[in-house]
């Protein structure tokens, strides 16, 4: 087999497993290596080769992708091996800042090898879904280089040579993400401690996110333009509105910590707006202005 079909995958999580099995799947010869080898045994089962250390893993092939918890790792992993870096190439699908993923990208390339920083934005752990993508960052010409392996994985999003700039993009779906799923695990709490249908309000729910693509747009473009959409008036029409909110799942015992920390939000720019006599938009105020 070439060698442009020969791939390490080091990590072992759920997204390592997902990108071991779409690899292996799509005829490459995938090597791994996990530090709780038992993980290894099971991509063992499905075709890949197990490594027996990080030097061995990095000599399987030109290209080792990392999925680990965060940046840090890389160095724990890769510093067992570093003289074997030279003339390989690294990619980095773990989550981390755009700072660190900066960081180890230097501190990968100042060894020897080439480095591209990526994440995938995909359903759970399904990288094949069709709505996921996987966000690169780094050289272009490297990303050109290796288009097959890494669209073989998501749908390839290239977001520049900064190395940082994959995980600004990432971290920002996460940031959309997290009170999403609070938000709906809160809405579909009080509507059962209610007494009504969570399967009816889960309809209603999808119905309503259909309809948020529509705002995300619009919103974007108020952001872009003016620094946000709201004026003193939606202000407080947003706070007595996150009241409501607390009320209904407080009165049936959810809890609503995420609704008062959004109307601390909606209070800020009112107190804002008051005390510097202009619109401060929750954007504004978001963005430091």
């Amino acid at each position: 087999m070439s060698d442009a079909k020969k791939v390490t995958v080091i990590g072992l999580g759920p997204m390592g497993q997902s990108t071991v099995k779409s690899l292996v799947e799509a005829g490459y010869e995938v090597t791994v290596w996990n530090r709780s080898p038992g993980k290894a045994d099971a991509m063992v089962e499905l075709g890949a080769r197990k490594a027996s250390t990080v030097a061995d893993a990095l000599n399987a092939g030109a290209v080792t992708l990392i999925s680990l918890t965060h940046y840090s790792a890389m160095y724990d992993v890769l510093g067992q091996a570093v003289s074997e870096l030279t003339g390989k190439t690294i990619v980095n699908l773990s989550s981390d800042s755009p700072e660190k993923a900066r960081a180890g990208a230097a501190w990968v390339t100042d060894r020897g090898a080439a480095f591209l920083s990526a994440g995938y934005m995909s359903q759970g752990d399904d990288i094949s879904h069709p709505l996921s993508y996987l966000i690169v960052s780094g050289p272009q010409g490297l990303v050109t280089e290796y288009d097959g392996l890494l669209n073989t994985l998501s749908p390839v999003h290239y977001v520049g040579p900064d190395y940082g700039f994959s995980q600004v993009y990432y971290q920002a779906g996460l940031t959309l993400f997290h009170p999403l799923l609070l938000s709906f695990q809160q809405a579909l709490a009080m509507v059962q401690r209610a007494g009504g249908d969570p399967d009816r309000y889960t309809g209603y729910a999808v119905k309503f996110m259909d309809s948020m693509k529509d705002f995300i747009v619009q919103f974007a473009a108020a952001a872009k333009a003016t620094g946000g959409w709201e004026d003193v008036a939606a202000l407080k029409m947003m706070d007595a509105g996150a009241q409501h909110i607390i009320d209904a799942s407080e009165e049936v015992g959810v809890d609503a910590t995420l609704s008062h920390a959004a109307q601390s939000m909606w209070r800020r720019a009112l107190d804002a707006s008051d005390e510097r006599g202009e619109v401060i938009t929750t954007y504004r105020l978001m963005r430091g202005d």
